[in-house]
C-alpha cells in the first residue's frame, strides 16, 4: 500500500469568469444566458470572413478591476494574441486571448484553513473570448455558439497550493472578491466561474512532478473531490512504477474519477501571434485612477473589521464576508444587538444551514436581520434558550419573516427560569432514576446527562438548562 502522507501535491489553478457586460467582448451580441441555441451570434463571433472585432471597454474595465482587488500590477500596454487550435467548439479555429503582455500581473489573496492563514500568489489575469458549447445527443453533436465571443477574464494562481482544503478556500476566496467588483455573478452553474486544476505530486526535498490538468470544474465541491483522486491516482501510478503523462483529464461527477482526455498542449503548440484586426491596450493613469476610486471595501477589509470590532476568529470573518450579501446582512443584524459574536455564531451555524437548501449560488436571506438580531437578544438576555431559538429561527425562515418575540409567546415558548418550579422538577426525575445516581456515585460522570435531557423533554425544551444543571449538582452532593 502506498504511503500517501510520503507525498507532496503542488496545485496551480487557472479560474475563467465570465464578466457581467451586457454584449460580447468584440461584436454587440447580447450575453444573456439560457437563450435559444444559436440565437445571440454574428459574423464577427462566428468567425466569418471579413468581419472584424472591436473590442468592448467595459472588458478591459473590469479585467483592471479584477486586477486591483487581488493587488495585481496593471499593464499602461498590452495587446491581444491569437491562440490557435482546432477543436470544434470556436468556428474560426483560434482563439482572442493574451499571451506575453496581459493586462494584470503578481498579485496575490489571503486564504483561512484550519491550518491557518496563507498567501497564495496570482501569476496573470488576461481577457479573452469564451467558446461555443457542444450538445451530444442521440443524432450526434451540435454546436451552439451563443457563448462564443462572451469575454472571459484568466485568472492564473501561482503552484502555492497544497491540499484540497486550500485549494476550495482560495475558489471561495477568489469568488468573493470578484463577487465584491461586482464584475460578475460568478453563478458556478452556469458555468460563469469555472476552474482547471494543474496537479502534480512528488516526495518533499525533490523537484516537482509531471502535472495533470482537470478542465471546467463548475463547484467547490468537484473541486475537492478530483484533487483528492487525483492525487491519489498519481501517487498509486508513480509506486507501482508507472510514468505520469502530461495530459488534459476530465473528472467525472458520477463515478467521482478522472478520464484521460487529450495529450496536454505546451505553450508552442498554440502558436500564438499578436492578433492584427487589434490595436494595443494603453491605459493612462487618470484612467486606473478612476477605476480603482470605483473598487469598494474588499473581504480582507471587512474580515479585519470584524476581528477587530467583534472579536471573530479570522476563520469565522472569513467565513462572513464570503459574499457582499452575507457581510451586509451580518453588519446589519450586529448593529441591533449588543451580542455580536452570538450573532456571527447564529448565522455561520443556522443560517448557513438553511441558506444551504437553496442551493450554492443562492443567498434569499428569508430573516431579516433585524429580526435576527431581535431572536439573537433574546437569547442573550435569557428569555430563551439556544434550541429555542434555533427551533424559532427554522419556523420562521420557513413560514415568513415576522417578529420573533411575537411567535414565541403566541407559541408560550419564553424560557423557564422559576427555580421552585424546576427544583420540584429535578426532584422528581431524580427520584425516578436511582440507577442514574448510583451510577454517578461510581464515577460514571455522564450518567446524570440524562436527567438534564428528561427535564428539557418534560418543558418541551424552555427550562434553563444552566439552572437545570446547578440543581442537580445541589440534589446528588446532599444524597
Amino acid at each position: 500500500m502506498p504511503v500517501y502522507s510520503d507525498y507532496e501535491m503542488v496545485i496551480g489553478l487557472e479560474v475563467h469568469v465570465e464578466l457581467k457586460t451586457r454584449t460580447k467582448i468584440f461584436c454587440n451580441c447580447p450575453t444573456t444566458f439560457g437563450a435559444a441555441p444559436n440565437t445571440h451570434v454574428c459574423p464577427v463571433c462566428m468567425g466569418l470572413p471579413g468581419s472584424l472585432p472591436v473590442l468592448n471597454k467595459k472588458v478591459v474595465e473590469y479585467a483592471v478591476k479584477a486586477g486591483m482587488a487581488t493587488g495585481c500590477t496593471i499593464a499602461r500596454y498590452s495587446k491581444q494574441d491569437r491562440k490557435n487550435y482546432f477543436y470544434p467548439d470556436l468556428p474560426k479555429a483560434y482563439q482572442i486571448s493574451q499571451y506575453d503582455l496581459p493586462l494584470c500581473e503578481h498579485g496575490h489573496l489571503d486564504i483561512e484553513t484550519s491550518l491557518g492563514s496563507k498567501r497564495i500568489g496570482i501569476t496573470r489575469i488576461h481577457i479573452e473570448e469564451d467558446a461555443g458549447k457542444l450538445v451530444h445527443g442521440e443524432s450526434g453533436t451540435m454546436i451552439d455558439c451563443n457563448r462564443c465571443g462572451v469575454p472571459l477574464i484568466e485568472i492564473v494562481s501561482e503552484p502555492d497550493i497544497r491540499s484540497a482544503e486550500e485549494a476550495v478556500a482560495y475558489l471561495q476566496k477568489l469568488r468573493a472578491t470578484i463577487l465584491y467588483t461586482g464584475i460578475s455573478d460568478c453563478r458556478m452553474q452556469e458555468g460563469s466561474l469555472r476552474c482547471d486544476v494543474n496537479l502534480s505530486v512528488h516526495k518533499p526535498g525533490t523537484p516537482f512532478g509531471t502535472r495533470t490538468e482537470m478542465k471546467n470544474l463548475n463547484s467547490f465541491q468537484y473541486v475537492q473531490k478530483a484533487i483528492e483522486y487525483e492525487f491519489k491516482r498519481q501517487v498509486d501510478a508513480i509506486e507501482a512504477g508507472e510514468e505520469i503523462v502530461q495530459e488534459t483529464r476530465r473528472f467525472d461527477e458520477k463515478t467521482g474519477k478522472t478520464f484521460s482526455m487529450r495529450k496536454k498542449e505546451d505553450a508552442n503548440d498554440y502558436r500564438y501571434f499578436p492578433d492584427p484586426d487589434l490595436a494595443p491596450i494603453e491605459l493612462s493613469e487618470s484612467t486606473l485612477s478612476s477605476l480603482q476610486s470605483e473598487i469598494p471595501a474588499l473581504p480582507d477589509q471587512r474580515k479585519a473589521q470584524y476581528i477587530r470590532d467583534y472579536l471573530l476568529t479570522p476563520y469565522d470573518a472569513e467565513m462572513l464576508t464570503e459574499t457582499p450579501e452575507t457581510a451586509e446582512y451580518f453588519e446589519a443584524a450586529a448593529a441591533a444587538t449588543p451580542y455580536k459574536k452570538q450573532t456571527a455564531s447564529l448565522i455561520l451555524t443556522e443560517v448557513f444551514r438553511l441558506l444551504a437548501l437553496g442551493g450554492e449560488d443562492e443567498r434569499h436571506f428569508s430573516v431579516s436581520p433585524a429580526h435576527l438580531a431581535s431572536l439573537v437578544t433574546l437569547t442573550g438576555d435569557g428569555k430563551i434558550n439556544s434550541s429555542t431559538e434555533k427551533k424559532v429561527l427554522s419556523e420562521l425562515w420557513k413560514e415568513g419573516d415576522t417578529d420573533p418575540e411575537k411567535y414565541i409567546r403566541a407559541h408560550d415558548l419564553f424560557q423557564i427560569g422559576d427555580r421552585d418550579l424546576l427544583a420540584k422538577l429535578v426532584d422528581e426525575t431524580i427520584a425516578g432514576n436511582p440507577k442514574s445516581i448510583a451510577d454517578f456515585k461510581k464515577g460514571k460522570t455522564n450518567a446524570l446527562k440524562s436527567l438534564v435531557g428528561q427535564i428539557m423533554g418534560k418543558t418541551s425544551g424552555r427550562a434553563n438548562p444552566v439552572i437545570v444543571q446547578e440543581l442537580i449538582d445541589e440534589r446528588v452532593k446532599a444524597l
